[in-house]
Parts: C-alpha cells; structure tokens; sequence
C-alpha cells in the first residue's frame, strides 16, 4: 500500500510518517497491514498543493491508494491579514487534492480544526452539530472541508484541536521554555478546548484509513480545559519552579477572535472504530516524560 502525506514535515505529518515508518506507537499496536506501506512524504517544497495541475501530476504518476493532507495554513492571526494565502491553503489546497483522489479512486484524509465552530455554546460540539466560524483560519479551514466533500467520495475529514508532538514548534514546548526563562506567565483562562497529543491523533488516523468508515469525525484529547489549565499542567508535570496567572483574552491584541469554547465530542470515534483516545492530562504527561 502506497501512502502520501502533504504537510509530512509537521507535527502531525510527522507523527503519522514515524509510526508508519517504524510500526510502533506509545498508545497500541497498528495493524500488519499499516506497517507494511511505502510512504511517500511531501513538505512544500515537495509538492505545493495549491497548484492544481502539480497536484495531480504527482498522485496520478505515484498512484497512491491514500493520500493524508497535513498541510494548512495555521497562523491564526496571520491569516487575517493574508486572507488569499490562507485561502489557497486551507481551501483550495484541499480541493485539489479532493480532484487528484477522485480521479485514481484514492481515499483522502483531510485535518480540519474545531475552529469550524463558532464556540459560543457550553457542551461539546459533536460532528453533526452546526458550524459557524469566527475567524478567516475557521472560514477557510471549513471551505476546505466542503471542497473535500463535494469533489471526493471517499473522503475522512478529521477535525481536531490544541494538537502539539514531538517534532516542530508547539504550545507546550513554549511554555516549557517560557516558564524556564521567567518563573511568571500570564496565560487566558477564558478559551476552552481539548489538548490532543499528536500520537493520539495519528493513530487514530491509520486506523482509520485502513477502512471504508468515510465521514466527519472530531479527533481530540479526552475531557476540556482552558489554556491557563493547560499551561499550569505543562509546568506541573515540567517540575519547573513557575507560577501561572490567568488573564482575559481581551488583554492580548489579536487579529482574529478565537471561539470561547470549542470543545469537541468524540462521537463518531465511538461509533466506528472505537474512542481510544487518551484523557488529555494523562497524554501530556508521557509526552513530557519521554521529551525530557
């Protein structure tokens, strides 16, 4: 089996490409059949997927059976500024990779965010409930998706949250080497979420592929916390002599207006292949145990 990975030079693409390459994965084991895979792993530089025509020239010539699109524009205040570069990323970017599949017969696995959702609301959102993003990330990370369902039938769209791994930059590593420098943050306690371990989401992500369970599937760490719970148990598990503030978000000047809450329910994980991902606490903690 031939996989292709956009984006494979990320956290997540990364994770993914890890765990096909060596079999192994710290949450359980994958099947036979995923450790034995070709995988084909494109950064930008690779393949540019806002180019139509490149991007199926390159699945049509490698012939993959799944392609895995990682890739997206996640500056959130950067996009508000660069609405067209976001838009080719997040959105059209997408779509031809949505063309490139549909034309070989391949599956595709698109990530998408729980910026999708306004987070107005005071429960997690499931798959089935409606979207209305706040912001030009949201906007176009949601175009995306509807590319994806309108030019490829056999489509996943996994939308996830607060994701940090083992190779990039990532909120936790910030904070790691913030609480190092100062012993004092400031942190908002006034957006809530789902921290998501980026092995967590990878493995459900192959187990995924290896299906025909096509659909919208939220894909997040287990319970919710606000930033401000998430950085003090960074620093917590960290042992780093650090003290936490919380802070409004209205004391931080942003471009782009994150949702309050944007908690996500693992729904359609239960109801397929199985929920097996970790409570988030639990998750970080191995995460920062094996990065020490």
């Amino acid at each position: 089996m031939k996989i292709l990975i956009t984006g494979a030079k990320g956290q997540l693409g990364s994770a993914i490409t890890n765990i096909l390459s060596t079999g192994i994965c710290e949450i359980g084991e994958i099947s036979n059949l995923a450790k034995n895979v070709e995988v084909i792993a494109c950064g930008s530089e690779e393949l540019d997927i806002t180019h139509l025509n490149k991007v199926k020239e390159v699945i049509k010539n490698e012939k993959p059976q799944i392609v895995i699109n990682c890739a997206a524009y996640t500056n959130v205040d950067g996009c508000e500024t660069d609405y067209d570069g976001a838009f080719k990323v997040n959105a059209l970017g997408p779509r031809n990779l949505a063309i490139g599949c549909e034309e070989i017969g391949a599956k595709l696995i698109h990530i998408s965010t729980d910026y999708v959702f306004k987070g107005d609301g005071s429960s997690p959102y499931k798959e089935c409930d409606i979207t209305n993003p706040i912001s030009a990330y949201g906007k176009t990370k949601l175009l995306g998706e509807d590319y994806v369902r309108e030019f490829c039938s056999r489509y996943f769209v996994v939308r996830t949250s607060w994701v940090y791994g083992y190779d990039g930059k990532n909120f936790v590593k910030t904070i790691i080497k913030a609480a190092k420098e100062r012993g004092h943050l400031t942190v908002v306690d006034d957006q809530r979420g789902n921290p998501t371990n980026a092995e967590d989401l990878a493995y459900h992500i192959i187990k995924l592929m290896e299906t025909e369970e096509y659909g919208v599937y939220n894909c997040t760490g287990e319970g919710e916390c606000s930033w401000y719970d998430f950085a003090k148990a960074i620093v917590k598990f960290s042992e780093i002599d650090c003290t936490v503030e919380p802070i409004t978000s209205d004391k931080l000047d942003r471009a782009a207006k994150r949702p309050a809450f944007s908690s996500l329910d693992n729904m359609m994980l239960r109801c397929t292949i199985g929920n097996h991902m970790r409570p988030w606490e639990k998750a970080l903690e191995t995460f920062i145990n094996k990065l020490n």
